[in-house]
């Protein structure tokens, strides 16, 4: 899952070399000079942040928001992986572009990039206004080659596209096969290519500096750029309209404006990540709207979150529902990729397009509705306005108010919770879709470790969205359905009480020492078992049920979910849960989740498969590894939870809220 943790993350090194198999047309029309840009009401910003082998620069105006990735192999690194390179990343259009080099004399790890300050700066950007169309913008850089340098892979268009190259090392050739090559007659060269809208242009433009010697095309099966050693200037830009994005004062909200100056790094990665109109996912590789990501990010980060970025993050959900049944978008599909879909679709279209496999974003929308809306007297006062809406992102959803959107996924929800709350049954549990193998936040082929029903979904995100529905219900939303104030709480009380049961997992004492002292033995782990920590039967929540209705046993962090969307009634049952939760994040992995940094989100040593073990590895996904959200969401939870002890103690005799 690629998840806004609201640190721009810049990860991943790029695979093997793509190959061309169609021939690339030259051009011999030299490109547009770049002009200078345009003044803005506000200065540029501008951020650096070193990664490793990466270099990140960020930098955003008026005009645009870009990411620039200048990656250099180290002493190390595995040379087959990490090769030298440039990235572009631009949100708008999920747009990118890359230019990944080789060394002239064929030796790896030979070949590194300095990039070289212009006016003071690494990157600066380009602006041309174009009459009738989409200014042209981009980024430019002066780069020393201490050797002589081959462009082996461009890729121009789509941020999925670069994904695609650096996760799995291919691409589909359909994208480079339409490369404008040219030459001219000042050494210089470019690479472009139009998108699959016809409209949009991407290039890469290279002009030999202080001497260096010019640029030349290598005809043949795959067309590549020779450089020598030197110095060249390097243009990268495109034509597509551009988002608008909140400064670090638009997202905040006062009370946390003092943070601009505490955490300037912080805060200026938080606003790359915004926009008028949705909250993206972590940059570069997603860098587009996921709605699960933006809208937990929303409720973990909305004592901090301005009304704005609160209201960004619900517009964009409800833009993007399913008409017809309800479903909440996943991730969002557009720019060049879009028109590729569409393409091998029959469709000659660049309207963007949606993912619906997940089953856990459903039950996120009317929590976050319920408190904003409801809870903040700033929700209060816009809710009208702000329903009264209609929606244009999505042609299908052209036109229709978002109180409808709305009401299509509460009206979803009440109908997938009413079996299991009429007989709790593990047949009447929610599963993934039978046509997909993942749907919540663990979508890695092993997230689940092969199971079906998600623990998470079904503990915690269907209550805590029946209870929002109910107090949606109370506050005037969905007038067509007015008994949900009453059965979406009837519905929850029996999704809370019931549903814990069928994932518990109970180990006996003794057989937990032995599991897990098999488990670092067999799995070679070098740390010591802490069997000795385990001075009882140990019980914990498996990740999900598998097929034959049993749990996964694998212990996890997704208690996290119940402590922070839930505040339950069943006093034994809540003094149990918080206890075993207690129980594991205090106690060292791999007796339980504690690490020194921070809490791993699974743990297979009580599973008695060897190889199943293995799929929960240190290099896995969703293994034995450390997600920051979770930690976040643990505390937020957890917070939650000892707040109530402190609310019942001021008032003897009531219940604690269900919001």
């Amino acid at each position: 899952m690629a998840f806004m943790i609201i640190l721009a993350t810049v990860l991943l090194a790029t695979a093997s070399v793509a190959q061309y198999t169609s021939p690339p047309v030259v051009q011999e029309t030299p490109s547009s000079p770049a002009g200078p840009s345009t003044s803005c009401p506000d200065a540029a910003s501008r951020l650096f942040l070193s990664d490793g082998p990466h270099a990140n620069y960020f930098y955003s105006d008026c005009h645009q928001s870009v990411h620039a990735v200048f990656t250099n192999p180290r002493s190390g690194d595995k040379l087959d992986i990490v090769k030298p390179r440039m990235l572009i990343a631009w949100p708008a259009g999920n747009s990118g572009a890359l230019a990944q080099f080789e060394s002239g004399s064929g030796q790896a790890g030979s070949l590194s990039l300095t990039v070289k300050k212009i006016n003071g700066n690494d990157v600066n950007p380009i602006y041309q206004g174009i009459s009738g169309s989409a200014p042209r913008v981009g980024l430019t850089s002066t780069v020393n080659f201490n050797d002589s340098a081959i462009l082996a892979v461009p890729i121009l268009g789509s941020i999925r596209s670069l994904r695609d190259f650096t996760e799995g090392g291919s691409i589909d050739q359909a994208f480079q096969g339409s490369f404008g090559f040219s030459e001219y007659p000042d050494g210089s060269a470019s690479i472009n290519r139009t998108w699959f809208d016809g409209v949009t242009t991407s290039t890469m433009s290279f002009t030999p500096l202080n001497g260096a010697q010019k640029i030349t095309i290598n005809r043949g099966n795959k067309w590549t750029l020779s450089f020598g050693p030197g110095d060249y200037k390097i243009e990268i830009t495109y034509n597509y309209p551009q988002l608008a994005q909140l400064r670090p004062q638009q997202v905040l909200n006062t009370a946390a404006l003092p943070l601009i100056a505490q955490n300037p790094d912080l805060t200026t990665s938080l606003a790359f990540l915004s926009y008028s109109n949705k909250l993206l996912a972590g940059t570069w590789r997603f860098l587009t709207y996921f709605g699960r990501d933006s809208m937990i990010a929303a409720l973990l980060m909305q004592p901090i979150l301005s009304d704005a970025a609160m209201e960004a993050v619900i517009a964009a959900v409800l833009e993007r529902v399913h008409f017809e049944d309800g479903t909440v978008c996943h991730e969002e599909v557009l720019g060049d990729y879009a028109s590729y879909i569409n393409m091998n679709n029959g469709i000659e279209s660049a309207q963007p397009l949606c993912d619906y496999k997940m089953i856990d974003t459903d039950f996120l929308l009317p929590i976050i509705m319920q408190r904003y809306f409801v809870d903040t007297a700033p929700g209060q006062q816009s809710s009208t306005s702000f329903f009264a809406k209609t929606a244009s992102f999505l042609p299908e959803n052209a036109g229709l108010q978002y109180t409808h959107l709305a009401q299509k996924t509460a009206e979803k929800i009440m109908s997938l919770a009413a079996p299991f709350a009429a007989t709790p049954s593990k047949n009447n549990l929610l599963a993934l879709r039978t046509d997909q193998s993942v749907g919540q936040w663990r979508d890695s082929p092993n997230g689940l470790g092969g199971g079906r029903i998600p623990y998470d979904v079904n503990t915690a995100l269907v209550p805590a969205g029946l209870r929002a529905i109910a107090a949606l219900s109370r506050a005037g939303f969905f007038p067509e359905h007015g008994e949900w104030k009453d059965s979406a709480d009837r519905y929850a009380q029996v999704w809370e009480d019931e549903t814990l049961r069928f994932f518990e997992v109970v180990v006996p004492r003794d057989e937990a020492k032995m599991r897990v002292q098999t488990y670092v033995q067999t799995s070679k782990l070098g740390v010591p078992a802490m069997a000795e920590s385990i001075a009882t039967d140990v019980t914990y929540y498996g990740l999900a049920l598998d097929a034959s209705g049993a749990p996964v046993q694998v212990m996890n962090t997704d208690d996290a979910f119940r402590h922070f969307f839930l505040n339950t009634t069943n006093q034994t049952q809540l003094s149990s849960f918080l206890d075993q939760t207690a129980d594991h994040i205090l106690r060292p992995f791999p007796a339980g989740l504690a690490t020194d940094v921070g809490l791993l989100v699974a743990n297979p040593a009580f599973a008695t498969d060897a190889g199943f073990r293995e799929g929960f590895g240190k290099r896995e996904y969703h293994g034995t590894v450390v997600w920051s959200w979770q930690l976040a969401m643990m505390g937020a939870g957890l917070g939650r939870q000892i707040a109530r002890c402190d609310a019942s103690s001021h008032s003897p005799g009531t219940s604690p809220s269900h919001h």
